[in-house]
């Protein structure tokens, strides 16, 4: 097994996720089999909890994993199926679940469980060894484990260290991964040093100090980089790609360049150009086992990418529009499914609540500019969420795309708040709400599921794939899903439409096309007679990939394109070639996202409230 470690200095915010799985892209590409690990030093056990402000979007695995947005893309960049056990936290290793021996019965082996039973023999438990000992083999247990759907160990495992190169917290992994690479071997262990070399506008000068630093850091902890893969607005220059090789001790064609590109999809190509890859199979000796990376495909589509002009514009309604990694995998997902439809995407944030009454009155400016994005957009989504905020303006966003025929597409939250405003407007149960807004409704169209816990909340919902089968085969989401008659997708609720009031709902024109394999849990809701009204309880964001949309967005975009009923009529592919599509998004900037802004972020170009991707 070889390893290739990407860590980051300077600060955070360098895009390390991407560098990581453009790494793993690449490798892949010279025909090695390819998985990953995320270590975040933070002490909660997962990232279920976090706050989408604090932490941005908490990303879905299949087998329930609630695990940090990067590993979204992993999976994304390397069509790959992770597990929760591919993100490790600290709070894991102190409360570890170990799949001992391959039985089938987890076994807790927390290191605290396992002085309290006697199991370290007297010894002092301590962070060294005992923590880091812990570390490494869950390191070497979660690498060996297949995740491409072939059987076999993969060649190379890619761990991205979470955090600053510095950070207390991170710490114990540091040395644990110190300690690790001298154990495998210099032959089996890459270190990439994500570092910041920033140009000052003053002089317009390009710093090596910064870097220079940062790697003087790593190399107090223990560490030494391989390569420097140095984040700039632009290329380096040689000089100062000399400078850094000098006092960094890195070779100089070790040294490469990560500056911003037109669209994300041109970073591998990056690393390629730059013959990154056969620096990290140098390093790892396995020159003689790589063929040159074959990443035609990956290349057409980045360049497609940048040649779309004719615009679709989507309003997301939500709650966290402050920050669009709340969103990643949704906005990824409208990616996708726009470049295969030939479109150039266009986001309109729209906050849930600038559309209420009640901000006609308190902020007159921001309900007219939210009515007037959400009026001028092709199509309208709404994302999952939690809590009321917002909850009666997404209500109104869904009551305008269904009296207006606009494509509308609600996940989990976004499917009840339809299902809510059906019951108000048709049926006319003006007090039709969820539970989880109000108790007292005498008509709860959402209620909180019997299984689920009301006192804990990390881990406790309905978590990962399940299965839906369609009860109507007539309908817009079984075509789009190639008439199968089920599909397996990712969950992440605790709340689900009432099945005591579904035949009330279907007698009124809703139709429950997709239910679980019980028949008493609604998936899929859709209104026949509408060009495009869906909502799925499911996340079906979390399973697209750039070759292969997911069917729910793909519809979205070619309802709001004019392209549906071809689509319909000729049929999904399940593997989406640059031919498919009739015409075309901009650029991706190359950052991670930050608080939105007037500009770009990672690979989005934003005006005011509106975004192009």
């Amino acid at each position: 097994m070889k390893y290739v470690l990407v860590t980051g200095g300077v600060v955070s915010g360098l895009g390390k996720g991407v560098t990581a799985s453009s790494i793993g892209l690449i490798l892949k590409a010279c025909g090695l089999r390819v998985t990953s690990i995320k270590i975040d030093p933070y002490l909660n056990t997962d990232a279920g909890t976090m706050s989408p402000f604090e932490h941005g979007e908490v990303y879905v695995l299949d087998d329930g994993g609630e695990v940090d947005l990067d590993l979204g893309n992993y999976e994304r960049f390397l069509d790959i199926k992770l597990t929760g056990d591919n993100n490790i936290t600290t709070g894991k290793i102190y409360q570890a679940y170990y799949d001992r021996n391959c039985f089938v019965i987890l076994v807790l082996q927390s290191v605290i469980d396992k002085e309290r039973r006697g199991d370290y023999l007297g010894k002092t438990v301590q962070v060294v060894p005992h923590i880091t000992d812990a570390i490494q083999e869950w390191i070497e247990r979660v690498a060996v484990i297949p995740v491409d759907g072939k059987d076999g160990p993969p060649d190379v495992c890619v761990i991205e260290l979470g955090g600053t190169i510095g950070d207390i917290e991170s710490m114990p992994f540091i040395e644990a991964l110190g300690q690790f690479s001298y154990r495998v071997g210099a032959g089996n262990f890459c270190l990439i040093h994500v570092s910041l070399v920033p140009v000052l506008s003053v002089v317009g000068e390009q710093k090596t100090k910064p870097t220079q630093h940062s790697v003087r850091g790593l190399r107090s902890l223990g560490l030494t980089p391989n390569i420097l893969a140095c984040r700039s607005t632009t290329e380096l220059e040689e000089n100062v790609k000399e400078k850094i090789s000098r006092f960094c001790h890195v070779p100089l064609d070790n040294i490469i360049t990560l500056y911003d590109v037109s669209n994300i999809w041109r970073v591998p190509l990056l690393l390629r150009d730059q013959k990154a890859h056969e620096a990290i199979l140098k390093v790892l000796n396995l020159k003689g086992v790589a063929q040159q990376p074959a990443l035609g495909e990956w290349t057409s589509r980045a360049a497609l990418c940048d040649k779309l002009q004719e615009p679709v514009r989507v309003a997301m309604v939500g709650k966290y529009t402050g920050l669009s990694d709340a969103y990643l995998s949704v906005l990824k997902a409208l990616v996708h499914a726009s470049v295969a439809c030939h479109r150039k995407l266009c986001i309109d944030w729209i906050a849930a609540s600038d559309l209420e009454d009640e901000t006609s009155t308190e902020n007159p400016e921001n309900y007219r500019s939210a009515w007037k994005l959400l009026k001028g957009a092709n199509a309208i989504l709404v994302p999952g969420g939690f809590g009321d905020r917002g909850v009666e303006g997404k209500i109104l966003a869904a009551r305008y795309a269904r009296a207006n025929r606009i494509p509308f597409l609600g996940i989990c939250l976004g499917m009840q708040i339809a299902v809510i405003e059906f019951a108000r407007s048709i049926l006319g149960l003006l007090d039709a709400n969820s539970t989880e807004f109000d108790h007292n409704t005498q008509n709860p169209c959402v209620i909180f599921m019997p299984e689920g816990s009301k006192t804990h909340m990390g881990g406790t919902m309905r978590l990962g794939s399940r299965r839906t089968y369609f009860k109507v085969a007539d309908c817009k989401s079984a075509k789009l899903y190639g008439n199968q008659s089920f599909i397996d997708e990712r969950h992440r609720h605790r709340y689900e439409v009432n099945p005591d009031m579904v035949q009330q709902l279907e007698d009124a024109g809703l139709s429950f096309t997709g239910k679980d394999e019980s028949g008493h849990r609604m998936e899929i809701v859709e209104l026949p007679n509408h060009p495009y009204f869906i909502g799925v309880q499911f996340h079906p964001e979390f399973k697209s990939r750039p070759g292969t949309p997911s069917a729910l967005f793909l519809g979205l975009i070619a309802a709001a394109t004019g392209q549906l009923e071809t689509l319909l009529k000729k049929g999904v592919p399940k593997t989406w070639s640059l031919s498919n599509g009739t015409s075309g998004l901009k650029s991706h900037r190359y950052v991670n996202g930050t608080k939105m802004a007037n500009g770009s972020f990672d690979g989005i170009y934003c005006n005011g409230s509106s975004i192009h991707v």
